[in-house]
């Protein structure tokens, strides 16, 4: 027999982090892992309007990182270790893959609107839930909370990586940054 999805254990609005501690559903920890998973589904349905030709695999080992990240934000600690589970190299993979990217799209001289292909248009969905991600974070830490220093910088370049990758995917399609009009300078 399969297990059951419910477990009646949150029906009084408290659940439990990975550590097995009971908490809030409101509590800081569960907002964090709660967002975490949803910029992921946000990025898989990014991903599911990726074109053809533009591969999945570098966007789905940042999908898994996630995972991690979010168990780490619900209080896993792998091996009792004091450390991230997100590495070093996790934020140069980002930072490397957002410089590739940027060598093959036009500079940007002004702010650009969200938008353009559906894969495009979910990125920036993604990448505003990544920087909520972050604010919490960061409200987290300083309030006292444990945020690990490579956790933080990786959701930071996370969401310079999709908006970067959001560019890119417009350029692949054949679709220009949709160029921001202001009122005021006219």
């Amino acid at each position: 027999m399969a297990f059951k999805i419910y477990t009646k254990t949150g029906d009084k609005g408290e659940t439990s982090l990975a550590n097995g501690q009971r908490v809030i559903k409101s509590h800081d920890l569960v907002e964090m892992y709660g967002t975490s998973d949803e910029l992921n589904s946000a990025i898989g349905l990014a991903i599911s309007f990726f074109p053809k030709d533009l591969s999945s695999e570098e966007i789905l080992k940042i999908q898994s990182l996630l995972f991690e990240l979010g168990s780490e934000l619900a209080g896993f600690r792998k091996e009792n270790l004091e450390e991230s589970i997100i590495l070093e190299t996790d934020v140069e993979m980002l930072e490397k893959s957002i410089d590739f990217m940027q060598e093959k799209l036009p500079v940007l001289k002004s702010f650009i609107l969200p938008g353009g292909s559906p894969a495009s248009s979910f990125l920036h969905l993604a990448r505003t839930i990544c920087r909520r991600l972050e604010r919490l974070m960061v409200k987290h830490k300083n309030s006292g909370g444990e945020i690990f220093d490579n956790s933080l910088k990786f959701v930071n370049r996370l969401s310079d990586y999709l908006f970067v990758l959001a560019r890119y995917v417009n350029n692949i399609e054949g679709r220009s940054d949709i160029l921001w009009k202001s009122r005021v300078k006219g």
